[in-house]
């Protein structure tokens, strides 16, 4: 088990992190609140902060798995210890910056040198080669869920996956229908609708666990599939009126209703407080008018959740964004164009992108789109709402989104250790050398850190709590899954660059998890730094 050694170790940084925290709420407060024109002259003192507090959130889970068993403390003791290195490394150099003295950690010097040395990572490397990376260590009726949707991702999902991406071709409609017949698409849905959800603590650990298995399978046309109506689902549960819970919800349960989200604009990513696209009043309802980008599924879907802005004062920001669900008819392919009988346009195309295919990322263009008023999340209660409607989905995406790097990274690191096994280079499996063993050791630490994370956050979201952990476990996971996935093509040599290979498509794959539900430096300062600070404000 994770020793005293290791728990010293923890809180040394954890405390060191705190002193920096308050440092930066120092320089970036005004009158007692954090000031984001401050907190922007900090910017990479704030990102190299906000990812150390994540990791450190990442090492107490790692702390909790660690006393399961022999194998899992030497996950844990490695893991805590690399991260101990790495936050040393951000601030060396740095000291007076982060208004920390360094000497504080020394003295847990002698476990990080221990448990990075050589002959540990050596060994740790050998074990998880000959068992895999350790179990998950969830309550029963979770196994068997993940163990369920990873057999519909072994089964429907691997076998076409390579197809798609190289095809960029869309989902086939098999999996769509196989995922509504699990029940995929009701996970957040209320029982009373049709649905999954019973309101406590299995909800998000169960969302969890069959996201990463579905990402085992692909992250373009497993693990997203479900995320989009979750995030409808949430914001329609927390905000919509009796009578559009009753419309929406069991559509959305049964498959019927897939659903695409619309938040993003050309000229403005991550802040959704900046939305442009204009809802205008009209004769039963509103007309639609701008464009939305980075709408993943929107050509396919039926269902789209729209943030619009429904007062045109913009300094009123993200009060002044109401949400709508426009209905859509289905349109399979790269493009499509509609016309109403009013003369209001919708027009979409698919932005190709290196990796992520199947689901397609789609630039849609609204001309006087009429979208009826009963189609205004929450009615007229609903006005000026949309944006904390739409967060409330989000902050479960980010969770969700963690998992799935979490399942493709899984997936890299079991590619990497059967082809290191298989592969003889200068007369020996790869898998007999050093560095090869501590590849795959830090692979294993990494993966499970980040499960066990998204399980604790999935257990504080169901009591109400864990917003800024979501974020933080999102913004460390995806990070990691860019290492992993990257140091298994690398294992894979030459084949690791050749299309025969899946692991070329993890690598691809991977790269968007830190762009895509809140990017990492946005995330990093607008979300975690600030509410860091506001904490100790």
């Amino acid at each position: 088990m994770p020793g005293a050694d290791a728990r010293r170790a923890v809180d040394a940084a954890a405390a060191l992190v705190d002193r920096a925290v308050e440092h930066l709420g120092e320089l970036a407060s005004e009158d007692g609140k954090a000031s984001v024109p401050k907190l922007d002259e900090h910017q990479v003192f704030a990102y190299d902060l906000a990812h150390a507090a994540s990791a450190l959130h990442c090492c107490r889970a790692m702390l909790a798995y660690g006393e399961q068993g022999e194998l899992e403390s030497q996950l844990a003791s490695f893991y805590i210890a690399d991260v101990f290195a790495d936050l040393v490394g951000r601030i060396v150099g740095r000291e007076q910056w982060w208004g920390v003295d360094l000497s504080v950690l020394a003295p847990a010097h002698d476990f990080v040198q221990e448990h990075r040395s050589g002959r540990f990572v050596e060994a740790l490397g050998e074990r998880v080669t000959e068992q895999g990376g350790g179990p998950t260590h969830l309550p029963e009726e979770f196994e068997m869920a993940g163990e369920t949707f990873r057999r519909f991702a072994e089964d429907r999902i691997r076998p076409v996956a390579e197809h798609v991406h190289r095809s960029n071709g869309d989902v086939p409609e098999e999996i769509v229908k196989g995922l509504a017949e699990l029940g995929g698409f009701g996970l957040s849905v209320p029982e009373e609708f049709g649905g999954l959800a019973s309101g406590g603590e299995s909800d998000y650990l169960g969302m969890v666990v069959a996201t990463e298995a579905l990402s085992w399978g692909s992250l373009g046309i497993g693990g997203s599939l479900i995320t989009r109506p979750e995030i409808l689902t949430r914001a329609i549960v927390k905000g919509g009126t009796d009578e559009q819970k009753k419309r929406w919800l069991p559509g959305i349960a049964s498959g019927e209703l897939m659903v695409a989200v619309m938040v993003t604009e050309p000229d403005f990513g991550s802040d959704a407080g900046a939305v442009s696209v204009a809802a205008k009043p009209a004769e039963g309802g509103w007309k639609i008018s701008g464009v939305k980008t980075w709408a993943t599924f929107a050509g396919r879907a039926n269902t789209l959740m729209l943030l619009a802005r429904t007062d045109p004062d913009r300094s009123k920001a993200h009060r002044g964004l109401s949400l709508f669900v426009v209905d859509k008819t289905e349109a399979p392919g790269h493009e499509f164009s509609f016309e109403q009988d009013g003369g209001g346009t919708m027009q979409g195309r698919a932005i190709d992108t290196i990796g992520y295919r199947g689901m397609h990322s789609y630039e849609v263009a609204f001309d006087d789109w009429f979208v009826p008023g009963e189609n205004l999340v929450g009615g007229e209660e609903g006005i000026g709402k949309g944006f904390y409607l739409t967060m409330e989905g989000f902050e479960n995406g980010r969770l969700q989104t963690a998992a799935r790097a979490v399942g493709v990274m899984q997936a890299a690191f079991e590619g990497a250790r059967g082809y290191a096994q298989e592969r003889a280079v200068f007369g020996l499996p790869i898998a007999k050398y050093q560095l090869t063993k501590a590849k795959l050791a830090r692979m294993a630490a990494l993966i499970q850190a980040g499960r066990q994370s998204a399980y604790d956050v999935a257990r504080r979201m169901a009591t109400g709590t864990g917003t800024l952990e979501a974020a933080m476990v999102k913004a460390y996971v995806c990070r990691a899954a860019e290492w992993v996935t990257r140091e298994a093509q690398q294992i894979h040599g030459g084949m690791g660059y050749a299309e025969e290979y899946a692991v070329s498509r993890y690598f691809v794959d991977a790269r968007v998890l830190s762009i895509f539900e809140g990017a990492d430096e946005t995330l990093a300062l607008k979300v975690i730094a600030r509410r860091l600070i506001e904490q100790v404000s």
